[in-house]
């Protein structure tokens, strides 16, 4: 059973384009780790790693609540009154992308 927020009017190029977002922060966050482990006290890297945590959250959020969570840390960011983590379309389904 796929869950899809048909109400909320959004389609599936907003889905794909906040999980482009999504995954172009979560990709700079690692990159941002991997320099701090080699250069822990850089504060403008520290900075700028905490502005992308705060905009990563702020992205799975938005996504929780339009589509569904994205992540287990999500689950119980959307407004549903269920569990819906396994609602959700699996990698290998048409729309998955977990």
């Amino acid at each position: 059973m796929l869950m899809q927020n048909q109400n909320c009017g959004c389609s599936n190029s907003s889905r794909e384009q906040l999980l482009k977002q999504i995954d172009e922060v979560s990709f700079t966050l690692y990159d941002l780790l991997l320099f701090l482990d080699t250069h822990p006290c850089d504060e403008d890297a520290m900075a700028c790693y905490r502005r992308h945590v705060g905009t990563r959250k702020k992205l799975l959020k938005e996504f929780a609540e339009k589509f569904g969570p994205l992540t287990p840390d999500t689950a119980d960011l959307s407004e549903e009154s269920k569990w819906q983590w396994v609602m959700q379309p699996w990698p290998w389904e048409k729309g998955g992308s977990r």
